[in-house]
């Protein structure tokens, strides 16, 4: 797969790529990076945070491990794992259960990643708690969903086996964490530890993507001496030479330089879902201090006149899969101009190498950047944002209440007053005026990004897709769809922390049916709740342009309704 890798540049691109290139290797980048040389970002404290370049190396040395674990899960006769845990804990359990599918004679491996309550209820229904493994993953310990999680899987566990709940479960977390403490208590099954210098997002190779990866059957073994064949291409020097710099001097020049800051991710079918974990990678890594790449998943396919030229593509496809209209449609890519990255997986067990030279990659765009490519300060803001709402919960019975702007048809919208003055400053005051307005705001380079804290199930998804192809034809920007609150520990950074250039439009509901959170005060619902408004309060603390809108408790008529004010306005 090393040699599957190559990128059409156009002629200023490509200067800029090369002039990269040489600053690089005059400069010793690849050694430098090696060396774990925090000179290369911002000399602060990123040197403490560059484990994930030695872990394949340390995931050989130790497989007994992984195997003893799919051996058990086999003998033990579980039907399922279910994975509990939120973004760099989740995401690459997701692309390997996504890409891999169910193994013959192993568990099917499942991930939790969201505080919806009818989604929860949906994850419950599909599985049997006697029968399921259940993973909590979470590095600090602390997160508080895979946490809530926990209690409620673990109930609904002892509900069905009594006083062997305990061994249905396993934890991933970082040496001495509360998680561990607690996993000690219970009478977890086993304790898999993370390495303190690997942040969330670069723990693909780690236990947080391996454990669960070896419980569904993958043969982990094969998937890491694939891997080990990019770590060693990464050492290459000059930087043309090496699969993850060179990738990386491609990102980062194509957006320091010429404003191409929106990574658009075309992918195989097979490998779809390769894109969400890219889009943490990507976002969290360099969306901050107002710089950054946002990356574009899953975004719906249009004529390349629709694209602007604030756009790198990068096309991720799977050698044995004939996709010939995904084939054609980046072959006129290329012909108009832009930017495109090849990369071809021979089969499904190069994922690991493309992992990986991601991995080097973001690190190294993030140098040429000029950022910290392993902080999150943005996150953390969101978090203390939802920390104070669940504790005001808990002290009063209920959220804070809030005014909307406007409360039409079923439909609320809510904003800030500085979003308010600037949708209102025409005189604006229906429904439809108001949305126009907001959408009307959307610039070139420009991206538009849409949030919505319902339950990430496919039917909503494609009505979301169609509206971000809508404004893709008319107004020409990129369009991005996070699932909240799953994106707040992903792209959720960027958005906040990143360029000022996306137009957010969060999507709320009430809940049709809740879930009490076992020995909290609170629901699932009401943390959902609290999410969506401390995500809305810190975009609103960064000037971001966004406009809340509220569905009601039948979100598919929200939707419905949502898309059709969207067209309107957008044919106005």
């Amino acid at each position: 797969m090393i040699d599957n890798f190559s990128a059409f540049l156009p002629q200023d691109l490509e200067a800029a790529v090369r002039q990269a290139a040489a600053d690089w290797d005059s400069n010793n980048g690849t050694a430098r990076l090696w060396k774990k040389d925090a000179s290369l970002w911002t000399n602060s404290d990123e040197s403490k945070w560059l484990g994930w370049l030695d872990i394949v190396d340390e995931q050989l040395a130790s497989l007994t491990r992984f195997k003893a674990l799919a051996a058990e899960v086999h003998e033990d006769g579980f039907s399922h794992v279910l994975l509990l845990g939120m973004g760099g804990s989740s995401l690459a359990p997701e692309v390997f259960s996504m890409t891999f599918g169910p193994q013959p004679g192993a568990p099917k491996l499942l991930v939790l990643d969201s505080t919806d309550p009818v989604q929860i209820q949906s994850f419950r229904d599909k599985i049997d708690p006697a029968r399921t493994l259940f993973c909590v993953s979470s590095k600090s310990g602390t997160t508080l969903e895979p946490n809530i999680y926990m209690q409620y899987f673990y109930d609904e566990t002892r509900k069905v086996v009594g006083d062997q709940a305990g061994h249905h479960f396993v934890g991933v977390t970082d040496p001495g964490s509360k998680l561990e403490g607690v996993a000690k208590q219970l009478g977890f099954r086993h304790v898999y530890h993370g390495v303190p210098s690997i942040g969330g997002r670069y723990s693909a190779l780690s236990d947080f993507g391996l454990a669960p990866q070896a419980a569904m059957g993958v043969d982990t073994e094969k998937f890491l001496h694939r891997a080990k064949a990019m770590v060693e291409a990464c050492k290459n020097t000059p930087a043309a030479d090496n699969p993850g710099v060179y990738l990386g001097l491609i990102l980062g020049a194509a957006a320091a330089k010429l404003g191409r800051d929106k990574v658009t991710l075309l992918c195989s079918p097979s490998v779809h879902d390769l894109g969400a974990w890219l889009e943490q990678l990507l976002a969290e890594s360099t969306g901050k201090i107002g710089k950054g790449l946002i990356p574009v998943d899953r975004e719906p396919l249009t004529d390349p006149a629709n694209y602007g030229n604030d756009r790198v593509f990068a096309y991720i496809a799977y050698g044995k899969e004939n996709e010939p209209d995904l084939d054609e449609h980046v072959k006129a890519i290329e012909q108009s101009g832009q930017p495109v990255i090849r990369i071809r997986l021979n089969d499904l067990y190069d994922l690991g190498q493309v992992m990986f030279q991601w991995e080097i990659a973001t690190a190294v765009a993030g140098s040429v950047i000029g950022i910290d490519a392993f902080n999150q300060p943005d996150v953390e803001a969101s978090k203390i944002a939802t920390r104070d709402l669940t504790t005001a919960f808990e002290k009063t019975g209920s959220l804070p209440a809030e005014e909307p702007i406007l409360d039409q048809d079923g439909l609320q919208l809510f904003t800030d007053r500085a979003n308010e003055d600037a949708l209102k400053k025409d005189g604006e005051r229906t429904l439809g005026g108001l949305i126009r307005a907001h959408l009307d705001r959307i610039k070139p380079g420009d991206y538009f990004a849409l949030l919505a804290y319902i339950p990430m199930f496919p039917e909503y998804e494609a009505k979301l897709e169609e509206i971000r192809k809508e404004i893709l034809e008319s107004k020409q920007v990129a369009t991005v769809l996070g699932f909240g609150p799953r994106f707040l520990h992903s792209t959720g950074q960027a958005y906040k922390g990143g360029p000022n250039s996306g137009v957010f439009v969060q999507i709320t509901c009430d809940e049709a049916q809740d879930i009490q959170v076992p020995e909290q005060k609170y629901t699932f619902g009401i943390v959902k709740a609290a999410q969506a408004r401390g995500d809305f309060q810190v975009l609103a603390d960064r000037r971001r342009r966004a406009l809340r809108v509220h569905l009601g408790k039948d979100v598919d008529k929200g939707v419905d309704q949502l898309a059709t004010l969207i067209s309107a306005a957008l044919a106005h």
